[in-house]
């Protein structure tokens, strides 16, 4: 279970803090658990600094707090502040990334339940789609929707999500597909053979929704397999 443990502190040496973080990840390189750290200073008060980590369990923060460059930091840390820090250790019992349920959303709707128009309601209404396998890369919503139409109708792709992994306003994806060359496509005859291959696709959003994406498949290993190119 995620681990998440909050240092509250009151400092007028707030740069030396951020100092002492960065000498923390350099020292601490190939030996930390830690995956996440955020130095966070209240807008309301400049002296009120708080410092959140996060670990894979408890068990793994007492690792990291076991280490002698964590324990070398944290003496440096204390001096920098006004007063002793204080500490509060949470156990994650929800942790939900809006905009990857969007993501998810998205592909099990518009791309394997075929409902285009559910895109609707998942993108604004400044949508650009970028897609090199398409007539251009800057394409609207209408447009993205209507070339996609006919992917889907010619390669019936199953979209599985492999991997998402979000940051600030923008989540990447990396997916694989399934599908059967059953139409004609940018002038390829149907050939009626199976298709199996990745992608990866990023998506940006504004008030949760997605506003841009970037998508790349492996087109040439799909032409490869319905023997529209050579090996």
């Amino acid at each position: 279970m995620t681990f998440i443990q909050v240092i509250d502190c009151r400092t007028h040496q707030a740069d030396e803090l951020d100092r002492l973080m960065d000498d923390w990840v350099r020292a601490t390189q190939g030996k930390r658990t830690a995956t996440h750290s955020v130095v966070a200073r209240d807008r309301s008060d400049p002296a009120h600094v708080v410092e959140i980590v996060e670990f894979p369990s408890y068990e793994e923060a007492m690792r990291n707090s076991h280490l002698p460059e964590t324990d070398r930091i944290f003496q440096r840390l204390t001096a920098a502040c006004d007063e002793g820090p204080t500490f509060t250790d949470l156990e994650v019992s929800r942790d939900e990334q809006l905009n990857t349920g969007v993501v998810r959303t998205f592909v099990e709707e518009v791309i394997n339940g075929r409902n285009l128009d559910a895109a609707d309601g998942l993108c604004t209404d400044g949508y650009t789609h970028h897609d090199p396998a398409l007539t251009s890369y800057d394409l609207g919503l209408a447009r993205a929707k209507e070339e996609n139409a006919q992917a889907f109708e010619a390669f019936e792709p199953m979209v599985a999500v492999e991997d998402l992994v979000a940051e600030g306003d923008k989540v990447c994806a990396r997916l694989s597909y399934t599908g059967r060359h059953s139409g004609a496509y940018q002038g390829l005859e149907p050939t009626g053979k199976e298709i199996s291959t990745t992608g990866h696709a990023t998506f940006r959003f504004e008030d949760g929704k997605i506003a841009e994406s970037w998508w790349n498949w492996d087109d040439l290993g799909a032409l490869r397999q319905i023997g529209a190119v050579g090996i």
